[in-house]
Formats: C-alpha cells, sequence, structure tokens
C-alpha cells in the first residue's frame, strides 16, 4: 500500500513502544514498576472528589451534545478567574482562551496557526513531542541540546545564536521530560531576548512568539517558584501562547480538558484548527470543570494532599539512586522540582549482562532494567537526544510508594550483575 510521505516516515511514541514491553512482561507474570508513562493510575491518585461529583452530576444534566467549539463559556470564564487569582494574569473568556481536549490539540495547533513549512522553530532537548509536531508541520526544527549541570534547561546563551528568522520558541516549565524548572532569571533573560528579536523585525515580518506549556505549574515542591513569562515581562503579552489545563494538576488525563490562552490573533486562529479536527474536550467534563475550578477550598485541600503523595514518591526514587550512587554505581538523579518526573543517569555503556551481551545504548540499558530489575524507564533518546545520552525520564504517577521502595533493591541487583 502506498501512502503519504507524511505517514510514511512518521515516527509513533517510543514510550508507547515501552509500554507495550512492559505489558508484554506483565502478563507473562513479570513484577514491573512501569516509570514510563506521564499519566496516573486512579487507585493511587483518584481525581478530586468534587470533579468527579460534578461530572456525574453534568451527565445527569444531560449535557451530552457538542460542546461550542471556542468551549463552554462558563468554563472559560472560570479559567479566567482561575488565572487572575492564581497567578495574576488577565486574559478574556471570549477573545484570548480556549479549550481543547488536554494538551496535545493545543500544543498542535499553536504549531499550525503560526509555522508555515520551513519556518524555524527553537526547542530544547529532552523535550515532549516537539520533535514529532516540528515534523508534521514541516518545520525547520532547531534542537538546542541542554545539559544535566544546567538542570536539562535552556539558557538565553543557548538560544541567542538561533532566534533570527525563528518563529516559534517552545519553552515547558515544568519540564517534561525531566521534572525540571526555569530560576527566574533565566526565564527573564530568555524573555529579554525575545523583546529585542521582535523589537528588530521589520513591519509585516512575522514575530517571534514563545509557546509556555505550564501544564504541571500546579505541581512544585519546597522552595522551587513557578515563574511564567508574561508575568515577568507583562509587554510580551501578543506574544506567548500558553498551554495548560487539568489532566496533571487534577490527574485528570483521561478527563482531557485543557486550555489554551494568549493574543486573540493567534487564539482565533487555533479555534477553527481545533474545531476541524473535532478536538474538544467532553461537554459534560467542560462544565463540571467550570463549576470545580471556582471551588477555591476543594481545590485546595486536594492539591495540597495530591503534592505531598507526589513529592513522597519523587523523593523515595530520588533517595533510591543516591544511595546507589554511593554505594559506586555510575548512577544520578536530579532533585525533584516540580512535575511527576525524577531524571535519573544510569550510565552501563560497555558493559556486559549475565548472558554475555554489552549494552552500547540507553535503549539497551533500559530493556535490561526492564527484564531484569522490573524498572521501566523511558531513555530521553525518546524526547530528541541520542542514544548514547544514559539519563532517563521516571514518572511516578503509576506506581505506588510501595512499588517504587521495592524496587531499588531489583535496581541494584540488577546492576551489580554487570560486568
Amino acid at each position: 500500500m502506498i501512502v503519504s510521505k507524511l505517514a510514511e516516515n512518521l515516527i509513533g511514541s517510543e514510550i508507547l513502544k515501552i509500554a507495550a514491553q512492559v505489558n508484554a512482561l506483565k502478563a507473562g507474570g513479570a513484577q514491573v514498576s512501569n516509570l514510563t508513562v506521564g499519566d496516573f493510575d486512579p487507585a493511587i491518585f483518584p481525581i478530586p472528589e468534587a470533579f468527579q461529583e460534578e461530572i456525574a452530576k453534568a451527565y445527569q444534566a444531560k449535557h451530552t451534545n457538542y460542546p461550542p467549539a471556542d468551549g463552554v463559556l462558563s468554563l472559560r470564564q472560570s479559567v479566567s478567574s482561575f488565572l487572575r487569582e492564581r497567578l495574576g494574569l488577565d486574559y478574556s473568556a471570549e477573545k484570548e482562551i480556549m479549550i481543547a481536549g488536554g494538551s496535545r490539540p493545543l500544543i498542535y495547533s499553536t504549531y499550525l496557526a503560526i509555522v508555515d513549512p520551513g519556518d524555524k522553530v527553537i526547542f530544547p532537548i529532552p523535550s515532549w513531542n516537539n520533535n514529532h509536531y516540528s515534523y508534521l508541520t514541516q518545520a525547520n526544527a532547531v534542537m538546542l541540546e541542554t545539559k544535566p549541570e544546567h538542570n536539562y534547561m535552556p539558557s538565553a546563551a543557548d538560544i541567542a545564536p538561533h532566534v533570527k528568522g525563528a518563529v516559534l520558541l517552545a519553552l515547558c516549565s515544568p519540564l517534561n521530560p525531566t521534572g525540571t524548572m526555569f530560576s527566574k532569571k533565566d526565564l527573564e533573560e530568555i524573555c529579554d531576548l525575545v523583546i529585542a528579536e521582535n523589537k528588530s523585525r521589520k513591519e509585516g515580518e512575522k514575530p517571534l512568539y514563545i509557546m509556555f506549556d505550564q501544564m504541571y505549574w500546579m505541581l512544585t515542591f519546597g522552595e522551587h517558584v513557578h515563574y511564567d513569562p508574561v508575568s515577568l515581562r507583562s509587554e510580551l503579552k501578543d506574544y506567548v501562547i500558553y498551554i495548560d489545563g487539568s489532566s496533571k494538576a487534577f490527574a485528570a488525563t483521561g478527563v482531557r480538558v485543557g486550555w489554551g490562552f494568549g493574543p486573540e490573533s493567534v487564539i482565533s486562529k487555533m479555534k477553527p484548527i481545533v474545531g476541524h479536527m473535532g478536538a474538544w474536550a467532553p461537554k459534560a467534563e467542560q462544565v463540571a470543570a467550570g463549576v470545580f475550578l471556582l471551588q477555591k477550598d476543594n481545590v485546595d485541600t486536594y492539591m495540597n494532599n495530591f503534592k505531598e503523595k507526589v513529592q513522597k514518591s519523587l523523593s523515595a526514587l530520588h533517595n533510591g539512586v543516591q544511595q546507589l550512587k554511593s554505594e559506586g554505581f555510575d548512577v544520578d538523579s536530579i532533585e525533584p522540582m516540580g512535575a511527576i518526573y525524577l531524571t535519573v543517569k544510569v550510565n552501563m555503556k560497555g558493559k556486559t549482562t549475565p548472558d554475555g551481551k554489552v549494552l552500547n545504548t540507553a535503549s539497551e540499558v533500559n530493556f535490561y532494567l526492564i527484564k531484569e530489575a522490573g524498572m521501566a524507564l523511558v531513555p530521553f533518546s525518546a524526547f530528541g537526544t541520542s542514544e548514547d545520552d544514559f539519563w532517563f525520564r521516571s514518572s511516578i504517577g503509576a506506581a505506588s510508594l510501595a512499588d517504587i521502595e521495592g524496587g531499588i533493591p531489583r535496581f541494584r541487583e540488577a546492576l551489580a550483575k554487570l560486568k
């Protein structure tokens, strides 16, 4: 069968491939701690009870028809109030906010609304799916390699050589896949770089936009504070498209309610794109989210408990890896700052397995850990880096605290078997 070149060369989700390996092993009776998917096991991390009740009420009220193409107005109004109260951001429910079925349609429609074939798009690696959206829009992708010593976050110095002619800078904080965040200083410097670049452009020339994915902004830990571009530099309001929603903050990945907000000139173009995709969030869930967001006490109570559970799991994994590091294994991890991810190094390049196989790539190391340690991670090569990068994403959303703690001894045993 002959298909389009786009379809023929499109790479599927590397994360789902690893998840399929895990599921096959589990089906055979293996015990595997699944730290791959950026999802939540509802038995461990249920959505807020009040949110669930509102969803049930919305279905009982027969909100089962098509929602408006840009989202239910009551939800857009609630999002507007929520942003103003929680972040000090002022966006119009009527013109500057839209609703979609999670973050994916919002990110893809941002690309489609801004990027023409051949346009330059800048993003750091590792980062989630920007390489695929660049491919789908035939963008000229400039992938910035970031370093663990800078928490895998890009700096203004990294970005500056590439801004001329670029139309989109894709950023995320807290970052998927690393769980790390921008410092205020670093994000301010990037903002100033974009402002200066846009001032230098001629009339009629496309500006440089920022797509700022802050889906995890409510999940930050300790002294780490979330910063966003428009709060730091209000003059950027015409150039920043935010990606946000309920999926991660409320463990509601399957509820599929995301919201994007930004300048009317871009949001007004994204709305029909999402409409033609049919990528709306279900109406009942939208109605429910609109009610729940305004229940300040319920939101705060849920978030306090949820964040505590997430942080305990991340800290248990981080402490376990650090213990193995202290024992002399070539492993490491970066302190969890936000989101549901821990960045873990497992450098076993050149090591030989008990059955005589030499491990040469991050994927080979990962599959060895799945089989021998019952611990499934995602190599950063799934997020745009090379197979020689032996850092991995570990997601705690689908694993219990007991699973994580129980996995550390198996991890140690598997590493000790290598020669």
